[in-house]
């Protein structure tokens, strides 16, 4: 009897979970603009569309070597999946991505990025 209403207590948690997770696909598509496109994959990507949790960007950042300001900035957490076709200047969408292991060969050269990263996809318009 017990084990019955442990089932029939769970079951409505497992559809709420089912719907938050859809709804997070749906709503998970951001527009992006890589700002900074460094060597050795040190690049800064400007939130241009989309509400991600403040605690995970950069609201203002200064790149020290140009002393330009960025608001909505994060640096780039998955560089074996970035397409090398995305330039500087250039906008697309994307959605976070903290599944993918980044497993490849990225150089060590320092140039200034945000201390935020964000692994992230990036997905056909």
């Amino acid at each position: 009897m017990k084990i019955l209403f442990f089932l029939v207590a769970i079951f409505p948690l497992t559809l709420s979970a089912d719907k938050c997770c859809k709804t997070k696909e749906i709503n998970g598509r951001y527009k992006g603009k890589l700002e900074i496109k460094a060597l050795c994959m040190n690049y800064t990507i400007k939130l241009v569309e989309g509400s991600i949790d403040t605690s995970l960007i950069a609201s203002e950042w200064t790149d020290e070597t140009t002393g330009k300001s960025y608001t909505n900035v994060f640096a780039l957490g998955s560089p074996c999946t970035f397409p090398s076709s995305i330039g500087e200047g250039d906008e697309f969408y994307f959605s976070i991505d903290s599944t993918t292991v980044q497993n490849c060969a990225v150089c060590m050269a320092y140039y200034p990025k945000p201390s935020k990263k964000l692994s992230i996809k990036v997905m056909e318009k």
